[in-house]
């Protein structure tokens, strides 16, 4: 079963798909020798013989601006039997299908990864780390990501979970003991083990031709959606904060801040996003002003 980052993708395949299949039955398609092809005169009335389908009626679908060439750099070439046409390969997160969103590297920088990781972290010269920590549900999260701290360097993020600190385990610690835990830790190594935001999930959108994917927001909190947008069509939910936009954390920030990072994003965009009531819970006593200077809002690296 293959797996999509977007509706859009899930779409535009399954017509390559039907296209290609429908090419394949209608004239026998050349054998592909060391993963090139050589394309074929279109004959009249009937589907080109190319390994790709011509999609340009695709044209304006969904809202998109779509055509072959895009389409077909967005997919790997992959060397099948004689007679058969080439099909996308699984590649990029997850081994997702993206003849749509292709290489975007924004959807990689906001991965949610499964699993658990292991964090080293020293402490600056000040001798602290970056760090501050909520407890929610038996659990203690990541609540503040300083900038240009070993935390921000180390790639922690606003919501990860830590589950162990120094070997020592979290569950059902409060915040001051996971504080303090951290103060008494050796300058030179603390080892964390962390689960990926298990608060948050992504969805990947595709700006329309006016720029455009289809969400109101206020105050960093979605609002309403536009009506058969890509947002309301990948599942965005009102009620739910922007965490981060393409990767980069966007808490704290104006909406005119938000506004120029999403004017400014490629087509494709992927937005973290958080249910209100955790959200709030996971900000509770502390400052807009303080998570606008002080909460890292770098890109981060992939």
């Amino acid at each position: 079963m293959s797996l999509y980052p977007s509706l859009e993708d899930l779409k535009v395949d399954k017509v390559i798909k039907a296209q290609a299949q429908f090419a394949q039955t209608t004239t026998p398609m050349p054998a592909i020798t060391e993963g090139t092809y050589q394309p074929q005169l279109t004959t009249a009335g009937m589907p080109g013989s190319s390994l790709y389908p011509n999609l340009e009626e695709l044209g304006e679908y969904m809202g998109l601006s779509l055509n072959s060439d895009e389409v077909q750099r967005n997919l790997a070439l992959v060397p099948v039997a004689d007679n058969q046409v080439a099909v996308p390969s699984l590649s990029g997160v997850g081994g997702m299908v993206r003849p749509v969103t292709g290489a975007d590297v924004g959807i990689r920088r906001a991965e949610i990864r499964p699993g658990l990781r292991e964090i080293i972290l020293c402490k600056d010269q000040d001798g602290k780390v970056g760090l501050r920590l909520r407890s929610i549900d038996n659990g203690v999260f990541i609540q503040l990501v300083q900038a240009n701290s070993p935390a921000a360097l180390a790639g922690l993020r606003f919501g990860d979970q830590v589950l162990q600190i120094n070997g020592q385990n979290c569950a059902g610690w409060g915040v001051d003991k996971a504080h303090k835990a951290l103060k008494a830790a050796a300058e030179t190594r603390i080892e964390l083990v962390v689960r990926d935001r298990p608060f948050q999930r992504t969805v990947t959108m595709h700006k329309d031709s006016s720029g455009h994917v289809g969400f109101i927001y206020k105050s960093g909190r979605v609002t309403s959606l536009v009506k058969d947008g890509s947002a309301a069509r990948n599942g965005l939910l009102t009620e739910h904060y922007i965490c981060e936009i393409n990767g980069q954390n966007v808490i704290g920030l104006k909406d005119s801040q938000i506004k120029d990072i999403l004017s400014t994003s490629p087509t494709a965009m992927t937005i973290t996003i958080m249910p209100k009531f955790i959200y709030e819970h996971m900000i509770k006593r502390m400052s807009t002003g303080l998570l606008r200077s002080a909460m890292d809002h770098s890109v981060p690296e992939v």
